[in-house]
């Protein structure tokens, strides 16, 4: 079976010079937008060394946002589901990429109205697809998408993260089947029973939204310690620049969407 952190595909989309509108819940100060695009060509190129191929999209000057591409879908193997953005200014995000999805997969199902769910809100497990409640993601929503994923022959399951945690994975990402990054407060809420947890080192809470690609695991620039961490138990770290992306509460695994295409 070919792990879940298993890629050979991703889409993209290039950042709009409209990104320094975008959405923030904590103001980091306006992203640098031409720094911003030398961080994702950095993440593509990252991602095309760990042997995925990229599929990039033009940017979206009226969707600020939109580089995000992992919010307005999910992808897997079997298929792909079009999400509802929790954000307003956002919901247009889906019918943008739609197109590009409908080109990859054969299987393309969309979460109806009226709830909402965020991509950054699904974390991908071994055994489960968890849905973590957020301002973003309803529970009408998350119910949905539950069943949407069942179609697919995927498990969802719902989580609620601890209170102030923007998306689920803004606190915590799969490093391997039986290992996980995460925020020493996501770390406590007991969201993932059976699996040793591997906590963020004090200040680098950030670092939590790390992505496993194939044989390494993807971190932001800047958080030397939990890299040290990661190391030491014999993971291989590969580090991205990211200081612009998280302007705009964004991490690394908002940037993509992935997935093994079976020959």
């Amino acid at each position: 079976m070919v792990a879940v952190y298993a890629f050979n595909r991703a889409i993209v989309r290039r950042p709009a010079r409209s990104a320094v509108l975008g959405l923030r819940s904590v103001d980091r100060g306006v992203p640098d937008v031409d720094a911003l695009g030398e961080e994702h060509a950095a993440y593509i190129a990252a991602l095309e060394t760990l042997g995925v191929t990229v599929e990039v999209l033009p940017p979206l000057e009226e969707f600020p946002d939109s580089v995000f591409v992992e919010d307005p879908a999910l992808v897997f193997s079997e298929g792909a589901i079009l999400l509802r953005p929790g954000a307003p200014s956002r919901i247009g995000e889906t019918a943008e990429i739609a197109p590009a999805l409908r080109a990859a997969f054969g299987d393309v199902l969309d979460l109806p109205a009226p709830g909402f769910a965020d991509g950054g809100d699904v974390l991908v497990m071994p055994e489960a697809v968890l849905i973590g409640l957020s301002a973003r993601t309803d529970a009408t929503g998350a119910a949905d998408l539950v069943g949407r994923l069942e179609r697919l022959g995927r498990r969802g399951r719902v989580v609620t993260p601890p209170a102030g945690v923007l998306h689920l994975k803004t606190g915590c990402s799969l490093l391997d089947d039986e290992t996980m990054l995460a925020t020493p407060v996501m770390a406590a809420a007991g969201l993932f029973p059976g699996f040793r947890i591997v906590e963020t080192a004090p200040g680098e809470e950030a670092a939590a939204n790390a992505l496993r690609v194939n044989d390494a695991v993807l971190l932001g620039a800047g958080f030397p310690r939990t890299a040290e961490r990661l190391t030491d138990l014999d993971f291989t770290v590969v580090t991205v620049k990211i200081d612009e992306v998280m302007k705009l509460d964004a991490g690394l695994s908002c940037m993509s969407l992935r997935w093994w295409a079976e020959a």
